[in-house]
């Protein structure tokens, strides 16, 4: 198993569009091979620190979703919603390997 870590920086003033892309990308992620752990938004402290993340069974299943970017309908209305509200400001994506309760 691939656990994708999003750490994003948004704007704050965008916080319901974030959401909304947020919201698009669980649905798309589960739909398409992977499990979406969900969206990780500000509460205290910082407030333009978001965190995404899922899962994929291998790093291929990743790549097989990734390959879907810019070409699928629904991928690039998602993205939109990024681009056009400027919500995100950056990101940087890091791959992990969970350690899960009961795992040896």
């Amino acid at each position: 198993m691939i656990t994708c870590v999003v750490e994003y920086v948004i704007d704050p003033a965008k916080i319901e569009a974030f959401e909304e892309f947020g919201r698009r990308w669980m649905d798309l992620v589960d739909r398409h091979g992977g499990t979406h752990h969900g969206y990780f938004l500000p509460a205290e402290g910082a407030s333009d620190k978001a965190f995404a993340l899922f899962s994929f069974p291998s790093l291929a299943a990743y790549e097989e979703y990734r390959a879907l970017f810019g070409r699928e309908p629904e991928f690039i209305d998602a993205d939109r919603i990024r681009d056009e509200s400027g919500c995100v400001l950056r990101y940087e994506r890091t791959f992990m390997r969970p350690l899960l309760p009961g795992s040896s």
